[in-house]
């Protein structure tokens, strides 16, 4: 009845998929442990700070919200990151307009226990593979605070352009944000490192519930 339950994205220990309840209560302990040095503030808004029932409270209510707001106009799929069944953070992918525009954007964390490990460059890499071979995307978007050298890293190293700088209100501060592009000429040229076994599945009733294919 909701396909994108049935979306798996998979790279050898590595999985992505929605979570179920169960797994979003698992995740959202993940989240409390920790995803980043207390003196960081990679995000927007810090849903990651605050009491960990709040913590909690506040990631099962945005990943129900981003399930009950799925269109062809605007989507957002909060794939859960599991290695070896177990949550480890989480890989977004989303887009708005995306049969017409066919572009989409990318935003992850990772548990700070398994940073420094190369699970956000696969995970980043698993997320491109399903936008660009699964989807038919034409191009892949990213951004990332310039005081977040870990993400801006991954992004540069996978072979992104810049693609201008934003200044944000971030907690009561200005903040330079990084944009980044990919467009599917880059992706076709990527290095044999970046060309993962990737395997995809349930893809089809995702492009159809999304309406990404034209009409016969």
């Amino acid at each position: 009845m909701f396909p994108p339950f049935g979306l798996r994205v998979a790279c050898g220990d590595l999985e992505l998929r929605l979570p179920d309840d169960a797994e979003l209560a698992r995740l959202a302990d993940v989240a409390v442990a920790g995803i980043h040095p207390p003196e960081r503030r990679p995000f927007l808004v810090p849903w990651n700070v605050g009491e960990p029932d709040e913590v909690r409270r506040g990631l099962l209510q945005y990943h129900w919200s981003s399930r009950g707001n799925v269109s062809p106009e605007s989507w957002a799929l909060e794939l859960a990151v599991f290695r070896d069944g177990e949550p480890v953070g989480v890989q977004s992918v989303g887009a708005k307009n995306f049969p017409v525009t066919r572009s989409a954007g990318t935003g992850s964390w990772l548990a700070l226990a398994h940073h420094g490990e190369g699970i956000g460059k696969r995970m980043r890499l698993m997320a491109l593979h399903l936008l660009f071979d699964g989807f038919d995307a034409a191009d892949a978007t990213t951004e990332a605070f310039d005081d977040n050298p870990e993400s801006n890293g991954v992004t540069r190293s996978l072979g992104y352009a810049p693609n201008g700088v934003v200044l944000q209100e971030r907690q009561g501060e200005a903040a330079a944000e990084n944009r980044y592009r990919m467009p599917r000429d880059a992706w076709a040229a990527r290095p044999e490192a970046h060309r993962l076994d990737v395997s995809l599945t349930g893809v089809a009733p995702v492009r159809a519930l999304l309406k990404m294919d034209p009409e016969p």
